[in-house]
């Protein structure tokens, strides 16, 4: 009887097997750090995430925002459709014109200051097609 057991005992262990090498799997690794779920590489060398579309509707909206912000004034810019690496560059740029601070963050480039005007001329300098939005 011994023998009638031991290949349906084998065929529960194959079958545990293949269900711990699902897609759940590896989360960390001391080798690469934090892995990507879907590719299951390194974050660093993740490919799924590089190939992620830009955020925007082609549409560029500057306004001047104050709300929750303490009174101070800034000018933000929305719709870019342009990855993270260009959007800090040019936001840099912006700042840089405008001789002020300001951040890059979730799409939206945010510079200190009114300076719509100037963000404006120079969005449409780089071929942006940029409008003012809001009052």
């Amino acid at each position: 009887m011994q023998s009638s057991q031991r290949p349906a005992e084998a065929d529960d262990n194959a079958a545990m097997r293949d269900s711990r090498s699902g897609p759940g799997g590896l989360v960390y690794s001391t080798d690469g750090g934090r892995m990507c779920p879907g590719c299951r590489r390194s974050l660093a060398a993740c490919v799924c995430r590089a190939a992620a579309v830009p955020r925007g509707d082609g549409r560029v909206r500057v306004s001047r925002e104050k709300q929750g912000r303490g009174g101070k004034v800034v000018t933000v810019v929305r719709g870019l459709a342009l990855d993270d690496a260009a959007l800090a560059a040019l936001g840099k740029r912006l700042r840089a014109a405008c001789g002020a601070g300001g951040t890059a963050k979730d799409g939206v480039l945010e510079v200190q200051g009114d300076h719509v005007d100037r963000v404006l001329a120079l969005l449409g300098a780089e071929g942006h097609a940029a409008k003012r939005a809001g009052g």
